[in-house]
């Protein structure tokens, strides 16, 4: 087994409505072949849309607090707390003051957004 260093030059920023998500390790990325590690910045008040992963996900608070609402239960989390979405949760992330989280998963995830007809497929930030 030999060992791999991605650089920063192999990092990806994409930015939505909501964050900004660098990726920072992924299977299109080089020798990882079926995990991403990403990282994910939002601003206070913002709020991502109602989703669906089809694999499970788990994401650590590096700094700042958000709200997490899992299958309909708010969970409040701050810097130092870890949280796992099973796969096929219904989740949303809104962030309550700036926030920077550390998120892995699978590479290969799909996302499905609640109101739309087809899934959108692996995020650009996650594949």
């Amino acid at each position: 087994m030999t060992a791999s260093v991605l650089l920063p030059a192999a990092m990806r920023r994409t930015e939505t409505p909501n964050a900004v998500m660098t990726t920072l390790a992924s299977p299109t990325q080089g020798p990882t072949g079926r995990i991403s590690l990403w990282k994910i910045s939002m601003q206070p008040g913002k709020r991502g849309p109602l989703h669906v992963f089809d694999s499970e996900q788990i994401w650590h608070v590096v700094a700042g607090e958000a709200d997490f609402e899992i299958d309909g239960e708010v969970h409040r989390v701050r810097a130092g707390d870890a949280v796992v979405l099973p796969a096929g949760a219904v989740r949303v992330v809104a962030s309550v003051t700036a926030a920077e989280f550390i998120a892995c998963g699978q590479g290969d995830a799909i996302v499905s957004v609640v109101g739309e007809d087809t899934p959108r497929g692996t995020p650009a930030w996650i594949g």
